[in-house]
């Protein structure tokens, strides 16, 4: 009972959350609905008693768990009297339809994460947060800064919204516009959390995954934009490759060595005409670049079919609109394809030197590789180890073993 329980609240919390957020007011309030209500769920689910809608009964319960405590506090604080009133007045009957489009909770949540009087850094947090429940210490490893740092922006970010009495709703359209760039990159750290994990026993996070796939949908839809759509591509085509990225037993498989057949042409035909799209739209941005690099992955037949001069030459303008040194990280392999993995070591070397790449585990780890490459073995296993070292990740770990024992398996120079 515990692991069907455990598998609801990964698949159904942060909905849940969203909705309690909504009707009681309250960030802080509605976590501890939350919880209360997935506790009642342990004590009072059997087998046979599971709920046919597990979401309308959490957030009920969650609901008058919240009422509930505010009264009990309200004898003490008449206060709180008039909060408990408004929020579940005596005799209301909640009931909430198996079609509710609980889908809008999710997006006025991922708004509200996003409103402009949040500071941008404190606003990623608090969407990765409360969006996709990552823990304060995943979101500092994708933020690549201290944990406390992370924790600090989330709880200002919440004072912020209920001292500014942000609401808790998608924007009118005139607004929108304005306020679509943080919330698609919100929605791409949602997606990038889920399609390579953080930290944990998995590679992928597929619920996450799909939760951004999903939030990426509506927001197209809600607003038709080339960067929404360059966005849903890049998510498409990645994801697409999820079945070949693990083998059986779960070790990581490089995009080289994937077994191509097992990519999922259907979302590869609806990114390439998304990535196409964007493209094509009189101002290209970040997304549509982005989504034109994984749709070059995603044509070719074979690794060797890549075009990796068109790669590089994508990378270069992705760079020239938004510089950032894990894109230039990701130039280096492109660069490495065409010219050799020399010259993907110079600029990896010349990344290394800023502080929060040198704790990037992926930097030292294609770092490795390209020292691999040129037979510099000492090197290589240095960075194999420090890459090691900083990783979180169980499969990753486990390739990294892998690599640093062939190389210590080698006979030392």
């Amino acid at each position: 009972m515990n692991a069907t329980i455990d598998d609801i609240y990964r698949n159904q919390s942060r909905r849940v959350l969203a909705t309690l957020i909504r009707l009681l007011g309250d960030f802080d309030r509605a976590e501890e609905a939350l919880h209360d209500a997935f506790m009642a769920a342990a004590q009072q689910w059997t087998p046979e008693t599971i709920p046919a809608n597990p979401y309308a009964w959490l957030v009920s319960t969650g609901r008058f768990r919240a009422i509930d405590h505010i009264r009990r506090r309200a004898r003490f604080d008449t206060s709180r009297a008039d909060i408990a009133d408004r929020l579940y007045p005596e005799g209301e009957i909640m009931e909430i339809a198996e079609n509710e489009e609980i889908e809008d909770d999710m997006l006025r949540l991922v708004f509200t994460c996003c409103h402009p009087l949040i500071p941008a850094e404190a606003q990623m947090a608090m969407a990765l947060r409360e969006v996709c429940g990552l823990t304060t210490e995943e979101i500092a490893h994708a933020f690549l800064v201290p944990a406390p740092t992370v924790a600090q922006r989330i709880v200002r970010a919440k004072n912020r919204i209920r001292a500014a009495h942000i609401p808790y709703e998608v924007p009118a359209r005139a607004e929108l516009p304005e306020r679509l760039a943080q919330v698609l990159h919100v929605i791409y750290l949602v997606f990038n959390e889920g399609y390579s994990a953080s930290s944990g026993a998995a590679i992928v996070r597929a619920d996450i995954a799909a939760e951004a796939i999903r939030l990426g949908r509506l927001l197209l839809t809600l607003l038709p934009d080339p960067e929404a759509a360059g966005l849903l591509a890049i998510m498409l085509l990645q994801d697409s490759r999820r079945s070949a990225r693990t083998s059986a037993s779960g070790d990581l498989v490089l995009l080289a060595e994937q077994d191509r057949t097992l990519w999922d042409t259907v979302k590869i035909d609806e990114g390439l005409a998304l990535a196409a799209e964007a493209m094509a739209a009189e101002s290209v941005g970040n997304y549509a670049l982005q989504a034109a690099i994984a749709a070059e992955h995603a044509r070719a037949a074979t690794p060797e079919e890549t075009n990796w001069r068109q790669i590089v030459t994508l990378y270069d303008l992705l760079l020239l609109a938004h510089p950032s040194p894990v894109i230039e990280l990701n130039r280096a392999v492109a660069v490495s394809m065409c010219q050799g993995p020399a010259a993907g070591l110079d600029i990896v070397d010349s990344l290394l030197g800023e502080e929060r790449m040198a704790r990037y585990h992926l930097a030292h780890a294609a770092r490795a590789d390209f020292l691999r490459q040129l037979g510099r073995t000492e090197e290589a296993r240095q960075s194999y180890e420090t890459a090691l070292s900083l990783c979180r990740q169980a499969p990753e770990q486990a390739f990294l073993r892998n690599r640093l024992a062939e190389l210590v398996s080698k006979p030392r120079p």
